[in-house]
């Protein structure tokens, strides 16, 4: 499953299903959880079931209520018939929640995107998931749960950069999704209308060594898409490495248009023409 950007899509909108699934998003997410109030969970349940059964253009996960809250029984009771792509699991706490979620999913049981960072618990559980990477599509972030869980004002300095222990939160997600050998998925750009802020926070994150990103409106999911898709120069450049390296098997190091290249750029090399498309 590619996964470049993932569009949220309230449950309880089923009006809005059709325009976010052709909105070019590689995935959508129909949420159960955050978005949809207490009274409309049953609404939510219902209609994003009966979109599920129906023939689907592109994958859809869903993402429903804390596993530890009580809702998430009813949530599973009503989705997983429909076989959603995956399921995303707010308020992960490392491989134990996991292992429970798919116990929980039985027989039926789909891949699971974890929300990895939302309790103070889950930071130091973010090395585990390697031990259940086979359930897996991926890792992801969320910088607002958790200020809210210690009582921070606010996870973002004044200029929207992330504070410290918010940076240090989201790059040991993005290392707990490599060391599992799974996509590493960027948080959310909360500014809807700021395409120039968005495009420079793609190309932070795929810089950084994210894979794909989650999107909160349809306008985004181009940005995104473009922003991780490795461009004509890129994968020429990384063709002319892996030729190079071909061409001289036993080379440790080799020159390339008069600069030095070495095996790690053979592997950011071979990476890159992954996410290409190319073998």
């Amino acid at each position: 499953m590619r996964l470049r950007s993932l569009l949220f899509v309230p449950g309880d909108r089923p009006e809005r299903f059709a325009k976010a699934a052709a909105s070019g998003a590689d995935a959508i997410i129909l949420d159960l959880e955050d978005s949809v109030t207490p009274a409309r969970k049953d609404t939510a349940r219902a209609a994003v079931a009966d979109w599920l059964a129906a023939e689907r253009t592109v994958p859809a996960i869903v993402r429903i209520n804390p596993i530890d809250g009580g809702l998430a029984e009813q949530d599973l009771a009503a989705v997983l018939a429909a076989r959603p792509d995956a399921i995303m699991l707010p308020k992960a706490e490392g491989a134990a929640s996991v292992e429970a979620l798919v116990a929980m999913m039985g027989a039926g049981a789909v891949p699971v995107l974890p929300i990895a960072t939302e309790t103070p618990r889950a930071i130091f559980a973010l090395g585990e998931y390697a031990a259940v990477a086979d359930r897996l599509i991926g890792l992801t972030w969320g910088a607002e749960d958790l200020p809210a869980a210690i009582g921070a004002t606010s996870s973002r300095n004044a200029d929207g950069g992330y504070t410290a222990p918010y940076e240090m939160v989201r790059s040991l997600t993005l290392f707990g999704a490599h060391a599992a050998g799974v996509a590493a998925i960027e948080t959310v750009f909360p500014a809807i209308g700021d395409g120039a802020g968005l495009a420079a926070y793609v190309a932070r994150a795929r810089r950084d060594g994210f894979t794909g990103m989650m999107a909160i409106h349809p306008a985004q999911v181009a940005v995104i898409n473009e922003g991780f898709t490795p461009s004509a120069d890129e994968v020429a450049r990384a063709r002319a490495i892996v030729a190079a390296f071909a061409g001289a098997p036993d080379a440790g190091a080799l020159q390339l248009d008069g600069r030095m290249i070495d095996r790690p750029h053979l592997v950011q090399a071979r990476k890159l023409l992954a996410q290409a498309g190319e073998a």
